[in-house]
């Protein structure tokens, strides 16, 4: 595997949730073919005790672990990243991003939650070992309307930003990783 995109909204339709498919469709355009990982469908109890033993939990580590590129979605609440992402970067290994490409996308109420991808998440991604990240993309509430069958829909200004930064992931990819596209 590759590329990895993680879907941290503990909803099951979620704005965030539609930012990462136009990211995954981005990808896609480019030739890469993304496996997701959907934090909410991991049990709750061994993801909140870290039980690695869990089977589920151990493959979602497993699949971080092989993965090149991460790309990670998350809604903003609270000027933060999604507790559900939080807890699930808290059980990663120490540099369980170390080599990777990291790409972050979220969405927020409002344009002052902006910076707590810059100020909160990056941060701890920093920590957990990744060291090349490509261009955020975050877009409010109004960005990421629904439609009248009650699809969200991905503005033009955020589609040319989620183009734009799908482009550096893939110029960031380690040449390995693109030996497998």
């Amino acid at each position: 595997m590759s590329l990895l995109l993680i879907a941290a909204s503990p909803s099951l339709k979620s704005r965030s949730s539609a930012l990462l498919s136009a990211a995954a469709e981005r990808l896609q355009h480019l030739g890469l073919a993304p496996d997701w990982l959907r934090l909410r469908e991991l049990p709750a109890e061994a993801l909140l005790q870290a039980d690695l033993s869990h089977p589920a939990l151990r493959d979602a580590v497993d699949a971080v672990a092989r993965a090149s590129v991460v790309v990670l979605a998350t809604p903003i609440y609270k000027a933060s990243c999604s507790g559900l992402l939080k807890v699930f970067l808290d059980v990663l290994p120490q540099e369980g991003l170390k080599g990777k490409t990291v790409w972050t996308v979220a969405t927020g109420g409002s344009p002052a939650h902006l910076l707590a991808l810059d100020y909160g998440l990056l941060p701890v991604l920093s920590s957990l070992g990744a060291r090349s990240h490509a261009d955020s993309v975050y877009a409010c509430d109004g960005q990421v309307p629904k439609d009248a069958d009650g699809h969200y829909q991905i503005q033009d200004d955020i589609q040319r930003r989620l183009a734009a930064s799908a482009a550096q992931v893939f110029e960031r990819m380690p040449q390995r990783a693109l030996a497998d596209v």
